[in-house]
């Protein structure tokens, strides 16, 4: 189905992507920091996903360093390969994981990500987390080495809060490149950024959000509300998260399910619709997929659009996650 929702911009940058992308840090599988949150993947399989994906209108991809040491990003380029996708046809986002590092090791590493990569461009560089031996300005120096050598074409953060974000910003200013966009979790589930200050700065400085966790570890699609088997058979790493939430939100997963019944889709689907929605056109989102049919479902989430009271509506009932 051909999306309704149209592209994009990330922040004033001229990558222009589908309102929803791809999260692939499920491709790890079991290899490096998330060996107890995900299961391998047969490469056949995690091909499947992509494809799906591509079917869909979903034009780019997000994945890291830490997501298996490199091992998500060499299978997603196996994946396009397969797909018959050249490197000008989608956009990879990918990130330097900073811990216990400094700024200089940016410039060390960009090789091995480009060579996990495979072929395909990094159109977005992100530093994953706040934690660092560097403040932000050294590390957005780096990013600037690493565009102006065209090996970047866009920079991006993730995870920092409103007076990082401003750092970052103001050094990639003075070298004449813009911050594309902040990597923060948000969802129906966790709304944070609306009231720390973090939406409100993205918006001042013209800073995409890029949604990541938009279903709450798969709690907004309900399954384990209606089926609390499904918990018992979750990785521990994800059990533990979702069982504190499962309760507290099931005002937000009736409504859902009231609101998918409405427009003929599923609950997950209103959830991703209302992520990239409910602010404008500055929230994007990067829904993770470990079968074939979560791709299918995020992609077709861009297949219609909540109206503004519907949004208040869902806005109201999980008022109690801001």
């Amino acid at each position: 189905m051909e999306p309704l929702l149209p592209k994009r911009r990330l922040g004033p940058t001229d990558l222009e992507v589908s309102p929803i992308g791809l999260g692939v840090m499920q491709f790890a599988g079991t290899n490096g920091a998330f060996r107890f949150m995900f299961e391998d993947l047969p490469q056949s399989q995690m091909n499947a996903i992509v494809q799906t994906a591509l079917d869909g209108g979903i034009n780019w991809f997000d994945t890291a360093e830490m997501y298996g040491r490199g091992h998500s990003e060499r299978a997603l380029a196996d994946a396009l390969k397969a797909a018959g996708k050249t490197d000008s046809e989608v956009l990879i986002g990918t990130k330097w994981m900073p811990l216990f590092r400094t700024a200089a090791n940016i410039r060390k590493t960009i090789d091995t990500r480009r060579r996990f990569l495979d072929g395909y461009s990094i159109d977005l560089y992100m530093i994953h987390q706040p934690w660092s031996f560097s403040p932000p300005e050294a590390e957005m120096a780096a990013m600037a080495d690493l565009v102006q050598a065209g090996k970047i074409r866009a920079v991006g953060v993730s995870n920092f809060d409103s007076a990082r974000m401003r750092r970052a910003h103001a050094a990639l200013e003075q070298r004449g490149i813009p911050l594309a966009v902040n990597q923060v979790q948000y969802s129906l589930a966790h709304r944070d950024i609306e009231t720390n200050g973090v939406l409100e700065t993205a918006r001042d400085l013209g800073v995409t959000i890029v949604a990541w966790g938009p279903l709450a570890s798969g709690l907004l699609t309900g399954k384990f509300h209606r089926d609390p088997s499904y918990l018992a058979r979750t990785p521990v790493g994800r059990r533990m998260r979702l069982r504190r939430a499962i309760d507290r939100s099931r005002p937000v997963i009736s409504t859902l399910e009231q609101l998918a019944g409405r427009h003929g889709v599923s609950p997950a689907q209103i959830a991703l619709n209302w992520v990239v929605n409910s602010q404008g056109q500055g929230v994007v989102a990067i829904p993770g997929a470990s079968k074939v049919q979560h791709a299918e479902e995020s992609a077709g989430a861009m297949s219609f659009q909540l109206e503004e009271a519907e949004i208040a509506q869902l806005n109201q009932v999980s008022s109690s996650f801001r």
